[in-house]
């Protein structure tokens, strides 16, 4: 059996090597998967809205008459209703994209995910797109994207994460 000065002399270099290779591993993640992630993420959110703005578009009588008689969102005529919606289900795809003010275009999706949630329907996939939207809100677009790019050109990064201000 060995003293207890002897066994941390041993261990030592053999875990000091285990938190360099974990590390490394970490930071190559950071620095490729986790911008693939955030870029997935856009491309998945922004998939699903345009699909429902292009879905609105292409008969609007109908929409109009879903938001009057089935979404029945409180306060607002549904004529505005229908009309805001898909905007937003629009424009906002095309922001997240491309990951220009990237931020910005996530909240009025996260504003019509709680809406539908909670006025409409009470479905576990709203809640998976309030958590994707919330991330990108919260974390950035991540470094593919304009956002990135325009922060870096003008010196705003806020991490080395890639983060923009």
């Amino acid at each position: 059996m060995l003293n207890n000065s002897v066994e941390t002399s041993i261990n030592k270099p053999f875990i000091s090597k285990i938190i360099q290779i974990y590390l490394s591993v970490t930071k190559v993640l950071e620095k490729i998967a986790l911008p693939v992630l955030v870029l997935f993420m856009r491309l998945w959110m922004a998939k699903i809205f345009w699909y429902s703005g292009m879905t609105k578009i292409s008969n609007w009588q109908s929409t109009v008459f879903l938001f009057r008689e089935e979404y029945k969102v409180p306060f607002v005529p549904p004529e505005i209703t229908a009309c805001l919606a898909t905007s937003f289900e629009l424009a906002c795809p095309v922001l997240l994209i491309f990951g220009f003010a990237t931020r910005l275009a996530t909240l009025p999706l996260l504003a019509m995910t709680a809406v539908i949630q909670f006025t409409y329907l009470d479905l576990i996939d709203h809640r998976y797109w309030a958590m994707l939207l919330a991330l990108i809100l919260f974390y950035g677009p991540g470094s593919l994207s304009l956002d990135h790019l325009i922060s870096k050109k003008f010196g705003l990064l806020a991490s080395s994460r890639g983060d923009v201000a």
